[in-house]
């Protein structure tokens, strides 16, 4: 069975919530499994994110996570790819590239004029997969952020 990539909803938790465990310990932080299924609980449930999730023969593989935003400028939509993972066992197999290209398609039909991630500056691996589907540092702009929390 070919890769297959869906939009998430309810009933793909017990699939999904792992992967996003690991994802969240890819970024150092603790293996939680109930805080990673409520989380995605909460935003699929609020209708606050678009999770798309790729299955291989019925297991997932892996998922990005769009947040919607807007441009005051443009008085446009644009969605933030804000989450990338794909399992260990999966890599180097176009699961990337196809949730990249299936997340630009979402966007497109939803009217955005744009679709924004950021990665860390020691990611090459992930610059290089941006890159190689077209991505492109946006703008020359600086990001900057205040902490919060």
């Amino acid at each position: 069975m070919p890769l297959e990539i869906k939009r998430a909803t309810l009933t793909d938790l017990d699939q999904l919530a792992p992967l996003f465990d690991a994802y969240r310990m890819f970024y150092e932080q603790p293996q939680d499994a109930a805080l990673a299924r409520q989380f995605l609980h909460e935003r699929i449930e609020r209708d606050e994110s678009v999770i798309l999730l790729a299955t291989n023969d019925g297991t997932a593989v892996g998922f990005t996570q769009l947040y919607p935003t807007f441009s005051s400028v443009r008085a446009a939509r644009v969605w933030v790819l804000n989450d990338l993972y794909v399992d260990r066992g999966a890599r180097r197999q176009g699961v990337a590239q196809a949730l990249l290209t299936a997340a630009a398609m979402f966007a497109r039909d939803d009217g955005a004029i744009r679709l924004e991630l950021e990665t860390t500056p020691d990611n090459r691996s992930a610059q290089a997969l941006y890159e190689s589907g077209g991505w492109q540092l946006y703008d020359g702009t600086l990001r900057y952020h205040l902490a919060l929390a």
